[in-house]
């Protein structure tokens, strides 16, 4: 699913930089940037990208109140140095809030959050079959098939995930709770503080533990609960 954007900045470098960020990563078309706020605003009534990087410290408005003029159609990413910012943001249900030097993967975690707020709301995008998502891996984005996923394992600041049909697992520099607010709930579930699994991948379990070929996944006492409900639900 690709995505429309516009950056509005009133730092040239700021631009230069999310520029950059959304030429490398496929899914993305920058539609506008703008260091004037009012031209912005008039561009955007017209374009309706899908979401903007709006900082929030402009000359003569403040980004708050500018996404309050746009409204609730175009998702917002607030961009800004200051930290004290962070809760104006979210008042205002900023999918996420990005501080300065805003790194490729925290840019990367943020629009994926846009990406999973848009395909619930684009039914005929949002089909499990279809549906993908990119990871960054070693310097290059991938595009895998979520219905492709068997499960993730956390590892600090890495995720490995491992994908039907591969050799070998993808290393991704993410994290959990950014993977599961992606991945859709009615197919993926938590078992674990460092497992996520396909809930239509799982064939066998043993002893408290999902059986993948020759991965053993936990279960924890946290998620037991939720997860043999969904077990239950299924059973004959």
């Amino acid at each position: 699913m690709k995505l429309t954007c516009c950056i509005i900045d009133d730092e040239p470098l700021a631009i230069e930089l999310l520029e950059e960020y959304v030429h490398k990563t496929d899914f993305l078309i920058l539609k506008g940037k703008y260091t004037d706020a009012t031209l912005a605003m008039k561009d955007i009534m017209k374009v309706a990208p899908d979401f903007i990087f709006l900082d929030i410290h402009l000359q003569g408005i403040n980004g708050v109140e500018l996404s309050k003029i746009i409204g609730d159609k175009t998702k917002v990413i607030f961009t800004t140095a200051y930290d004290k910012y962070a809760i104006d943001g979210y008042k205002v249900n900023a999918v996420d809030y990005l501080l300065k030097p805003i790194s490729y993967s925290d840019f990367i975690n943020a629009v994926q959050k846009v990406q999973s707020v848009c395909m619930r709301h684009h039914p005929q995008d949002n089909t499990y079959e279809q549906k993908a998502i990119f990871v960054h891996s070693e310097y290059k984005l991938l595009q895998i098939k979520i219905k492709d996923i068997l499960f993730i394992e956390g590892l600090k600041d890495y995720l490995k995930i491992y994908v039907e049909g591969e050799p070998s697992p993808i290393l991704s520099l993410n994290t959990m709770k950014a993977m599961e607010n992606t991945l859709p709930g009615e197919h993926f579930a938590r078992v674990h503080r460092s497992f996520i699994v396909n809930k239509d991948k799982i064939k066998v379990i043993e002893r408290n533990r999902i059986v993948f070929g020759k991965n053993y996944i936990p279960i924890s006492d946290t998620y037991k609960d939720e997860f043999m409900d969904f077990i239950n639900k299924r059973m004959l």
